[in-house]
């Protein structure tokens, strides 16, 4: 890879997918951002409903992390995300929603309108759905006296009180974007994680579709795994119970390395356990954010990431 910029893939979605992105826009790399469609909550979830579309947030939320670093384009992300305050009729909706909203009626593909946005904030990166139609997340879940139940829809499991047994998405078998399969059979590498394990992560193993072009690539894989567990779908979770969780997923596919902040190596003997399970070396690392603990600092993570992604093979 040291003749040509490598081409980076990396796979989720919300605040954990665009701190991936932001790291990776430091670098020479050509970035495609693949990103989950399941949201049904909030804003994503009032306009999927209404305009029969696909949910709008965290797509938006990824071209605004691949805006670029200028004052121009620091302005513009800051517009992508500006919200609306309550008290009018567009309460609670980014500008970047409803632009794509507006993209999405001019266009008859979705990827078609994601190309013009993505032009029209210079985004320094491709972004792409993980499928061109809204998906919707299922959930079993078992309570703290055992029983289980089921629940339905990406905003729901998020905030779900107990633990996760099993995961799925409706419709049973959608078809992947077929530019995002095209992405993969290029990359040099991908990247999953960090973000919400189980409604931003897990669904690119769950697509079939999604999950064979990754198994079949011949790009290396790389897992970055949370910071913390999140209220709601991994709370109580360790970063090597979250790599377990990863693996009762993954099935046949193999990752090369997983990147753990280095505050974790006392938990060394399990993650590296739990990695090489998945065919993966450990990776121990600074690149928490020190001011609020519970981010990945996208300078930190971007000077791992080059060190990662310039290996030769």
């Amino acid at each position: 890879m040291t003749n040509h910029t490598p081409k980076i893939v990396a796979l989720g979605g919300g605040h954990g997918l665009a701190a991936t992105l932001s790291s990776l826009a430091k670098l020479d790399v050509s970035v495609t951002a693949i990103v989950t469609v399941a949201d049904d909550g909030g804003s994503s979830g009032r306009l999927r409903e209404e305009f029969e579309i696909l949910p709008p947030g965290d797509l938006r939320m990824a071209l605004a992390a691949l805006c670029p670093e200028t004052t121009k384009g620091t302005s513009t992300a800051e517009l992508l995300q500006y919200r609306f305050p309550e008290g009018n009729s567009l309460a609670g909706h980014p500008i970047g929603n409803l632009i794509l909203t507006a993209l999405w009626q001019l266009e008859d593909n979705p990827v078609d309108a994601l190309t013009r946005a993505a032009e029209l904030v210079n985004a320094r990166g491709t972004v792409l759905p993980m499928s061109n139609m809204p998906l919707s997340i299922e959930a079993t879940v078992e309570s703290s006296t055992g029983e289980l139940h089921r629940i339905c829809g990406q905003a729901t499991v998020a905030r779900t009180i107990g633990k996760i047994r099993d995961l799925s998405i409706t419709p049973s078998d959608p078809p992947a974007c077929p530019e995002a399969l095209g992405a993969i059979a290029q990359a040099d590498w991908i990247i999953l994680g960090p973000g919400s394990w189980y409604t931003s992560i897990m669904p690119a193993l769950i697509i079939r579709e999604l999950r064979e072009a990754l198994v079949q690539s011949s790009a290396r894989k790389l897992l970055i795994v949370n910071l913390q567990d999140e209220l709601g779908e991994t709370e109580g979770l360790d970063p090597a119970e979250h790599i377990e969780v990863f693996g009762s997923f993954a099935g046949d596919l193999k990752i090369d390395s997983v990147l753990v902040d280095s505050s974790h190596e006392h938990l060394g003997t399990q993650i590296a356990r739990n990695a090489a399970a998945l065919g993966a070396d450990t990776i121990f690392a600074p690149v928490r954010c020190t001011q609020t603990r519970t981010t990945h600092n996208p300078e930190l993570l971007s000077r791992v990431l080059h060190e990662i992604v310039t290996r030769v093979r």
